[in-house]
Formats: structure tokens, C-alpha cells, sequence
């Protein structure tokens, strides 16, 4: 799996890498299907506050790029957080698909720039 995930992570945005890390990857007929789940860093803005990882919100589908006659959806799992003092539970401002689609930023600007 490491080689895979080593050449996965050569075509993933950057940005999406540096907070989530590819858990598996599975090929099943014209599918590729790459499981991420967000990093255990803890969010900015909460340094001074007492906070834990508190479990997984439910799994999100985004549709990428074709890769080689496969499609690719990435199984996106983000992480929740405890605010311990407040007992209130957070999650990470991270806009991984462009609002009202379930496309990649990148795979939609792609797909605007396709003249009609």
C-alpha cells in the first residue's frame, strides 16, 4: 500500500494532503476510491483552551479527476473536536468542494474552463 499511497499523494491537491492522510485506497472496476481522514492536529485558535479529538463526523464523497479510464471519489472523513470547558463540539473550516456540487474546487474550475 505505501508505494500506491506514495503516487496517490503526488496527484492530490497539496492543501488537502497537509490536514488529511490517505487511509486506504481501493480499485473497484471503473473506480478509484481514496479514504482520507483529517490529521489529530489540533485547530487553530484554541491554543489556550482544553480540547480532544472526539470521534469522526460522517463520511462525504467528492468526485476528482479522472485518473486513466477510473473514476475518482475521495471518501473524506472530517474530524469533530471537544471544547472540554464548554463541552462544545467544533470541526475544522475546511472547504474541500465547491458549494452545491460534489466536485473538488480544482475538478469544477476545470470543468468551467471547457469551452461549450
Amino acid at each position: 500500500m505505501s508505494i500506491y499511497k506514495e503516487l496517490v499523494e503526488l496527484l492530490l491537491p497539496e492543501d488537502l494532503l497537509n490536514n488529511f492522510e490517505i487511509v486506504d485506497l481501493k480499485k473497484e472496476g471503473i473506480y478509484l476510491r481514496i479514504y482520507l481522514e483529517e490529521k489529530k492536529n489540533k485547530p487553530e485558535g484554541y491554543d489556550s483552551q482544553t480540547i480532544r479529538a472526539n470521534g469522526f463526523a460522517q463520511e462525504v464523497k467528492i468526485q476528482d479527476f479522472p485518473l486513466r479510464d477510473k473514476l475518482v471519489t475521495l471518501h473524506v472523513k472530517r474530524r469533530r473536536w471537544l471544547l472540554v470547558e464548554e463541552n462544545k463540539k467544533i470541526t475544522r473550516d475546511l472547504s474541500l468542494k465547491t458549494p452545491g456540487t460534489r466536485l473538488t474546487k480544482e475538478f469544477s474550475a476545470f470543468l468551467k474552463a471547457i469551452p461549450r
